[in-house]
């Protein structure tokens, strides 16, 4: 399946259907092939470590010869996004107002939407200089509104910094014809936002590559899942970023046992039925409902087999 073997490949889905060890397996199979390959979760909820039975946390650490994985920690992030934003406005600011700023920006950490931007700064920085060690790289994503929200910053923050830029070209001008010499004024501050302008556009350009990039959402054959993933579907068509894989997970064995679960698997049918005529333009590749959770690599193995039958 060429979709699950692009270089960088975002797994989403509404919580609980099964993201973490979909990510997880993929990974797992993409270096057992030999691709040294990176997992990072950008889910605060992290539950990699549950699953390779061991601690990760926010540095890159090694899972086995060619798998690595990384959790996100949105508050060291955080504090390292205000810390590069103060390094950047370092021999901006006026040496008078510095410590009014820093106190601003301090402030701003614990604001709405600060973490997201740290969140959204490491992603970029994942995508542009980790690329370089990496045959693959794997996001096992928060649930859905989540995940369209970081997906979609790279062009909604591509047009704010334009924006911004055109602003402050404007004022350059006005204020060069203002000192009537026609030399263009130097301003640090318009080369910064044309750096960041640039780091947004080219990891807009990769995520936007179907020959680098993919996004596969999971979901369960039931009617809220099936539902949040045709609008999430419908949303990042918006993006020009389109789903081409669904990974339709915890299927019911054909013939199960006792009244209960025959009806479970009766209401099943259906809702397979509802897949298969709402997304016809996916690749659907079916898992089986296993038995016990998935917590080993033994499992993983086992688990991501149904890739390769898909």
């Amino acid at each position: 399946m060429q979709e699950l073997q692009n270089k960088i490949v975002f797994v989403g889905g509404k919580g609980g259907v099964g993201k973490s060890t979909s990510a997880a397996a993929l990974s797992w199979q993409a270096a057992e092939k030999g691709s040294k390959t990176l997992l990072v979760s950008t889910d605060p909820a992290h539950n990699l470590g549950d699953i390779f039975n061991q601690k990760i946390g926010g540095k890159i650490t090694n899972i086995s010869t060619n798998l690595a994985a990384l959790e996100i920690d949105p508050e060291i992030e955080t504090t390292n996004y205000i810390k590069g934003v103060k390094e950047n406005i370092k021999g901006i600011v006026h040496s008078g107002m510095t410590e009014e700023v820093h106190r601003q920006l301090d402030t701003a950490k614990a604001s709405p939407g600060a973490d997201e931007a740290a969140l959204f700064d490491k992603l970029i920085s994942i995508i542009l200089e980790e690329s370089e060690h990496y045959d693959s790289i794997i996001f096992d994503t928060a649930p859905t509104g989540h995940t369209i929200r970081l997906l979609s910053l790279p062009e909604l923050m591509g047009v704010w910094i334009e924006g911004l830029l055109q602003k402050r070209q404007k004022t350059n001008e006005n204020y060069t014809q203002l000192l009537n010499d026609g030399e263009p004024i130097e301003d640090p501050i318009y080369e910064v936002l044309k750096k960041r302008q640039k780091r947004f556009s080219a990891a807009r350009k990769i995520l936007l590559d179907p020959n680098q990039t993919s996004f596969v959402f999971v979901l369960n054959p039931e009617r809220l899942p099936i539902l949040e993933t045709k609008k999430a579907l419908s949303l990042l068509d918006d993006y020009h970023l389109h789903v081409k894989t669904l990974l339709v997970n915890k299927i019911l064995p054909e013939n199960p046992e006792g009244e209960f679960l025959g009806k479970r698997k009766e209401h099943e049918r259906q809702y397979i039925t509802m897949i298969e005529e709402t997304f016809t333009k996916q690749e659907l590749v079916y898992i089986p409902l296993f038995s016990n959770d998935i917590t080993d690599k033994q499992q993983l193995e086992n688990f991501s087999e149904y890739f390769r039958k898909g």
